[in-house]
């Protein structure tokens, strides 16, 4: 079966619904390579679907025209060198359905900006420059960080990829150019294993096949840019996984207090299963046990909870638990402390092995030793090189030594278990994206 999974609206796909029957907010981002036109795109979102004032338009007018980037490049410094810097959200809606936008930045010295936006979003837009590429070649080659970037999504297991082939009005022949870059993203797609819901010819510049069709452009038929997203599945929350819950604040109440019969509540975000009163849970890393005795929603209201969500944990009894532990399900987890990993290396300087990090998985800071660099995947050829360092933005498997052991899933299993972060100790800048094997 192919890659790429057709999403034509009239071919199935009903809208994600969420609570009340209306469809949840998507989260998604747009990425690709430098000047694609990322935020050019997603100021033609939100014109189109009505959600600038006029005084904001006016604001980005250059030359009796509207710069549609500058809605989303906010930083002086993006705007006077033209380039995405940082992740801008921006947020808009339709009748259908709302919409959280992450702009995130195309080069390649931002590639950490862009790996932050990717491991929250339920969709991914990957664009593509029709005029940086050899488009009349069937044998065209893709830009490097088009195929870093697709790559990351893949790996941080966003749901939904989306390829749009942009500036097509800007090329002499659409149609040749639409089928070549088509032919090379399904190839590209097929090889790197990453399912890719539909790949899209679009103008952000002039808007075609955003949010208004340009029905037969380019012999494309599916639907417009817009009609897909609000038609994507949100993330599912984890709820058929084991139950873990990082504790992120301990609230100590009165012994008059009706919420917590005067016991700690342990408060943070569900991160899988689910939690109700009566189950049995194991802290780490103490290895003391204890029975949930109530759980609270994030209203405060007694009821159970379930993963994605926040909740405040009554245990029956007093046990130390501080800020950072895990309440986990009994006889499930396996602490270790060593694993084997796929990173995403974003600091300015090498990994090499013997290095020391700080690795923080959930709300728990333990030191992380490098042992070994196994491979580095050439983002090219797709292939897994030896390697002793991993140079910055490469993408690459290694194995750490924990100095305090903790309880993961793999990441294939779990995004929000089986993922940390590495932290240099000295300069506190966060290093790489950390997912578990």
């Amino acid at each position: 079966m192919s890659a790429i999974d057709s999403v034509a609206v009239s071919q199935g796909f009903t809208k994600a619904e969420g609570q009340n029957g209306h469809a949840s907010a998507l989260k998604f981002i747009t990425c690709g390579s430098v000047d694609d036109g990322k935020s050019t795109l997603i100021g033609r979102l939100l014109v189109d679907s009505k959600t600038v004032l006029q005084d904001q338009l006016a604001g980005v007018q250059r030359g009796g025209e509207a710069d549609l980037a500058l809605l989303t490049d906010g930083l002086s410094a993006e705007r006077e060198q033209g380039i995405t810097i940082d992740v801008a959200y921006r947020y808009f809606a339709t009748a259908h359905r709302k919409f959280i936008i992450g702009d995130a930045p195309g080069h390649e010295q931002y590639t950490r900006n862009m790996v932050t936006a990717a491991s929250s979003a339920d969709a991914a837009v990957v664009l593509v420059d029709a005029t940086k590429l050899d488009w009349q070649n069937p044998q065209l080659a893709l830009l490097p960080q088009t195929r870093r970037h697709s790559l990351l999504v893949n790996l941080l297991r966003v749901p939904s990829i989306v390829f749009t082939v942009n500036k097509l009005d800007a090329v002499a022949d659409p149609v040749l150019a639409f089928a070549n870059i088509s032919a090379a993203l399904t190839a590209f797609a097929v090889a790197a294993q990453i399912p890719v819901r539909a790949i899209v010819p679009i103008s952000a510049l002039k808007g075609w096949n955003v949010v208004d069709t340009h029905a037969g452009w380019c012999n494309y038929s599916g639907p417009n840019l817009l009609q897909l997203l609000e038609v994507l599945p949100n993330t599912p929350a984890e709820t058929e996984q084991p139950f873990a819950f990082p504790v992120q604040w301990v609230e100590k109440f009165s012994a008059s207090s009706d919420t917590s019969q005067g016991r700690r509540v342990f408060w943070g975000r569900v991160a899988t299963g689910t939690v109700a009163p009566g189950q049995q849970v194991t802290v780490l890393p103490s290895g003391q046990t204890a029975t949930v005795a109530q759980v609270l929603d994030h209203a405060r209201v007694p009821k159970k909870v379930g993963a994605s969500h926040s909740a405040g944990i009554v245990l029956d009894r007093e046990v130390d638990v501080s800020r950072g532990d895990w309440l986990l399900q009994p006889g499930v987890f396996t602490p270790t402390r060593e694993l084997d990993a796929t990173i995403a290396w974003m600091d300015d300087e090498p990994l090499v092995a013997g290095r020391l990090y700080w690795a923080l998985h959930g709300h728990r800071w333990v030191k992380a030793k490098v042992k070994r660099i196994a491979h580095k995947l050439d983002v090219n050829t797709l292939a897994e090189e030896d390697a002793s360092e991993l140079p910055p933005n490469a993408i690459g498997h290694v194995t750490l030594a924990l100095q305090e052991p903790l309880a993961l899933l793999p990441y294939a299993q779990s995004r929000a278990v089986g993922a940390m972060v590495l932290v240099d100790t000295a300069s506190h800048k966060t290093s790489a994206a950390v997912l578990i094997r």
